[in-house]
């Protein structure tokens, strides 16, 4: 286990002597609590995993990876047998709802095989998958009878040349038809992921979001977070500047919908789009954090802010059994600390590892 807690925090009262615990039974009428759930010492419950299947992508954004990465050696990649026995030991502590990230979760091998596998998995209500949308024109039918429920792809520009350069080598018709292939296969409510960059893409939130109206898609703006080359505040908008700009075309009402992530939602009447801010600087979201994040090395991040991690890859390859991989994954609530701080890093981060490879 690492232990690089970043900001040391005091004990909360009454928690000086706090062992990880898996509710079961009944907990009173107002607990929210039901039998098998993870939770940790602040009383959030643990409900939603994010599982990243490879730290490869067939792209090189900026704010994502070095534009010379090295990626993993193969075997020191969870095979996809370890990711299901993981989901498995998850689904029994109470998990929901699974995520597949990566880098690009599609251009692993064979990666079908394991989608396939966890959208039979009983316990799992909800399947869902991020990607670059580079691949979906080949997949998004097979994906959409595997049973995943809901796309969310990267898009943070509309423009060719830009994002050849956001992407350093992508092709932006590859994800526009990538993006029509999901829609023809029944996906709905797929959903756009702009992440908001000063002097970068910042004249085209209000196209963006054009788009997503005429796409009948769904659009998150995500504030820039400081992982490992980030420009830090040279590159920083927050979700309350962006939300300004777009309420002098648009009219923006504000919702109460809730999807299990971080977002904060509104609509434009007369438009199914939802927009949503995810806003980890300036309104962080981390009092209702129900999320964990798994590395393409088996590595547990209670918090993605922070560099604390358990191994999950060594005790399998170690011969654990299902209830001491439970055990492990119980314990590690004992380091998700109450909230990360990423306005403090803003010049010089703290996280030093790219977001590829903890899973986007």
């Amino acid at each position: 286990m690492l232990n690089e807690t970043l900001h040391p925090e005091a004990t909360p009262d009454g928690l000086a002597h706090f062992r990880p615990l898996v509710q079961s039974g009944h907990h009173g009428p107002d607990s929210g609590a039901t039998a098998g759930t993870l939770v940790d010492k602040y009383g959030r419950r643990i409900t939603y995993v994010r599982l990243s299947i490879t730290d490869r992508c067939d792209f090189r954004c900026t704010y994502c990876m070095s534009e010379k990465m090295t990626f993993l050696p193969h075997d020191a990649v969870m095979s996809f047998e370890e990711c299901l026995r993981v989901v498995r030991v998850f689904i029994g502590l109470g998990a929901k709802k699974l995520r597949i990230t990566g880098g690009e979760p599609l251009v692993r091998k064979d990666a079908l095989w394991l989608i396939e596998r966890l959208g039979a998995l009983p316990g799992l209500d909800n399947l869902v998958l991020t990607t670059n949308g580079s691949q979906l024109d080949r997949y998004a039918r097979p994906l959409f009878e595997a049973g995943v429920k809901r796309l969310n792809i990267s898009l943070d520009t509309l423009r060719a040349e830009r994002f050849r350069r956001i992407t350093r080598i992508g092709d932006i018709g590859k994800v526009l038809k990538g993006i029509a292939a999901a829609r023809a296969a029944g996906f709905r409510r797929t959903k756009l992921n702009a992440v908001m960059m000063r002097g970068v893409n910042d004249d085209e939130f209000v196209d963006l979001l054009r788009f997503a109206l005429d796409n009948e898609l769904d659009l998150s703006f995500i504030e820039e977070m400081p992982f490992g080359d980030s420009r830090g505040g040279a590159a920083y908008v927050s979700s309350e500047e962006t939300r300004a700009r777009l309420a002098e075309h648009f009219e923006l009402l504000p919702s109460t919908e809730d999807t299990g992530g971080p977002a904060r939602y509104w609509r434009i009447p007369g438009s199914e789009t939802r927009l949503g801010f995810i806003s980890p600087h300036s309104h962080n979201f981390c009092a209702s954090c129900n999320r964990v994040r798994i590395t393409a090395r088996g590595e547990l991040y209670p918090c993605l802010g922070q560099n604390d991690a358990v191994n999950l890859l060594e005790a399998l390859r170690a011969g654990a059994d299902d209830e001491a991989l439970r055990q492990r994954i119980v314990s590690s609530m004992g380091i998700k600390p109450l909230g990360h701080d990423f306005a403090r890093q803003m010049e010089a981060s703290q996280v030093v590892r790219f977001m590829s490879m903890t899973g986007g």
